[in-house]
């Protein structure tokens, strides 16, 4: 007699053990699923960085190439304000990747998102800016000149913000989140050395134009005296 014969009858016992297959069945085909979803992110997630990737560095070395220097920057706004000269502003619509992906935006490790989106919201930004500079230039010369200046300032800081989102999209494809993580914290550490390295300095320098300022001021009272 089988063991489970005084207890369970053989339909019985077929019918448990038809279900435990069933069961275990379904257990296996659910973590085989997990596992191909999680592959499936994986790659798209990495499809999406690589992208996102070569679209960030392209423009950015357009955006190095262009930046003038603070005297071709100087003599440009000077140019500007005197009405005669209409700059040719590029088109920085370098953004349809990012346009094409925005709503998987979501899937990417957290710590590169930040840098990413704010890189694209600056290039929005400088976009509509230019769109404005170009249509007051001729009729109001010396706000064109101040929107120039805010332009060239603005161009700078897409141009790092990139560079920024180049560097966590790098690190990211060769070591993960984890790998982002470590080089973000580096790099908090280095500007707080760098900054507590320059902080006695500048107190120093504010310390003595106190004291410039303070003993001038008594100067001052002296004579009226």
């Amino acid at each position: 007699m089988a063991p489970l014969d005084a207890h369970l009858s053989p339909q019985l016992q077929q019918a448990v053990v038809t279900g435990l297959f069933v069961a275990i069945g379904w257990i296996v085909v659910a973590a085989q699923t997990r596992r191909r979803d999680a592959a499936l992110r994986r790659a798209r997630e990495t499809d999406l960085q690589r992208a996102l990737l070569a679209e960030i560095r392209a423009h950015v070395f357009a955006l190095e190439q262009q930046t003038p220097t603070p005297e071709d920057g100087a003599l440009l706004i000077a140019r500007m304000a005197t009405g005669d000269f209409v700059p040719t502003l590029p088109q920085h619509a370098n953004d349809r990747i990012f346009g094409a992906v925005i709503a998987d935006i979501h899937i990417l490790p957290a710590p590169i998102i930040d840098p990413i989106v704010l890189y694209y919201r600056l290039l929005s930004i400088m976009g509509a800016l230019a769109t404005d500079l170009r249509r007051i230039a001729r009729n109001d010369p010396p706000r064109a000149a101040q929107m120039m200046a805010d332009y060239l300032s603005l161009m700078e800081e897409t141009r790092d913000t990139g560079i920024q989102a180049i560097r966590v999209l790098t690190e990211s494809l060769q070591g993960g989140a984890e790998a982002v993580n470590r080089m973000l914290d580096a790099d908090e550490a280095a500007a707080a050395a760098q900054m507590a390295q320059r902080l006695p300095a500048e107190l120093a320098q504010m310390r003595d134009r106190l004291a410039a300022r303070d003993v001038s001021s008594r100067s001052s009272d002296r004579r009226d005296r």
